[in-house]
């Protein structure tokens, strides 16, 4: 029998993991730098107009879904309050953190089934607003 030399251990492409994806694989950077600049100020934010300028309410589904899957940092399949305080951030290292008057008006925007967080169908509502 003959033996082959061992190979070096390759790493293998796998494709690219919700975990592993950023803002900018979902939307332009201009469009992010765009929504962040609007609402640089504390108390400016609204996410009706954050998730248009974004472009991320002209999305599918399933780009909203992968948007979600960053949002979602500790992946319990929910964006929690705490979470929700550091959204912009999701979308840019660089974003601000909401304010706790922006974090509640923004939860309860999209908590509706009164859980005290978001899941899956609600931000797409949220978005889609």
């Amino acid at each position: 029998m003959i033996e082959l030399p061992a190979l070096p251990h390759q790493r293998i492409p796998h494709h690219r993991t919700a975990a592993k994806m950023s803002m900018k694989d979902i939307l332009s950077a201009d469009d992010i730098k765009k929504a962040l600049d609007t609402f640089k100020a504390a108390d400016s934010f609204d996410h009706k107009k954050f998730f248009e300028i974004s472009g991320l309410k002209a999305k599918t589904p399933d780009d909203v879904k992968k948007a979600f899957a960053v949002l979602d940092v500790d992946k319990s399949g929910y964006i929690e309050e705490d979470e929700l305080k550091f959204v912009l951030k999701g979308f840019s290292p660089d974003g601000r953190e909401l304010s706790a008057k922006e974090t509640k008006d923004l939860l309860a925007a999209g908590d509706k089934d009164g859980d005290g967080k978001i899941g899956i169908d609600e931000f797409l509502g949220l978005v889609h607003e």
